[in-house]
């Protein structure tokens, strides 16, 4: 008899334990947690009726996941009709966090999508839309620049930033692969084709209010802003 009671106590024993080392049932109704960090957000400042993103593109994938060449080389960048990227001067260093990449127009144009999802690259038209807005394009530049000296150099003439846009001199990298203007002009892409060789960009610039409007090479590196869908 006693030797039932011992077995049986060790019994209850044992089961306590292995009970006691498995999780609890998720609570009705409860969901497991997801891993998966959410998307980050993206900064917009409202225009008139339109809606862009505050900081230049800085994406080295197209929307479908596909990577976008990442291209340093002088030469290769000169015999590119694909999309690309770079940093200007290849420095992400010094000059990532404030300006964002620099894209050839191919990746612009490149149907995987440069632009993330919800947003698109502004077309000639949509840029002339906000230049209307602020004035025209004899003072709208002066309304997109950001205001001061920290980016620009000086004088900066005519910043505002009246329209929140924060424009900033970014620079671009040419059609012989070399690079130039940072801190004096920022350039722009739209996603207008001129014709087979150029397509529609604005530019602001240092000395003036002026947001320029130019038909540019596609293999020429400038930034790239977004408009919501």
């Amino acid at each position: 008899m006693n030797k039932l009671i011992c077995f049986a106590a060790i019994i209850t024993i044992v089961g306590s334990c292995s009970k006691s080392s498995m999780p609890p049932p998720p609570k009705h109704g409860s969901c497991p947690k997801s891993s998966t960090p959410p998307p980050p957000t993206i900064e917009s400042v409202t225009i008139g009726t339109q809606v862009w993103m505050l900081k230049n593109l800085d994406v080295s994938t197209y929307r479908n996941g596909d990577l976008i060449p990442k291209v340093t080389d002088q030469k290769f960048w000169v015999g590119l009709s694909t999309g690309a990227w770079c940093w200007y001067n290849n420095d992400s260093a010094t000059y990532a966090t404030t300006y964002g990449k620099l894209y050839n127009w191919y990746a612009v144009n490149d149907p995987r999508g440069l632009a993330p999802t919800g947003w698109h690259i502004p077309s000639d038209v949509e840029w002339t839309t906000l230049s209307t807005f602020l004035g025209g394009d004899a003072v709208a530049g002066g309304a997109m620049k950001e205001t001061g000296i920290s980016h620009w150099v000086t004088p900066n003439t005519g910043a505002t930033n009246g329209s929140g846009f924060t424009g900033l001199p970014g620079g671009s990298r040419d059609n012989r692969g070399g690079f130039g203007f940072i801190e004096n002009d920022g350039y722009w892409w739209s996603s207008t084709e001129f014709d087979a060789t150029d397509a529609w960009s604005r530019y602001l610039g240092f000395y003036g209010s002026l947001l320029g409007r130019y038909s540019t090479t596609k293999q020429i590196g400038f930034s790239v802003r977004c408009l919501r869908d």
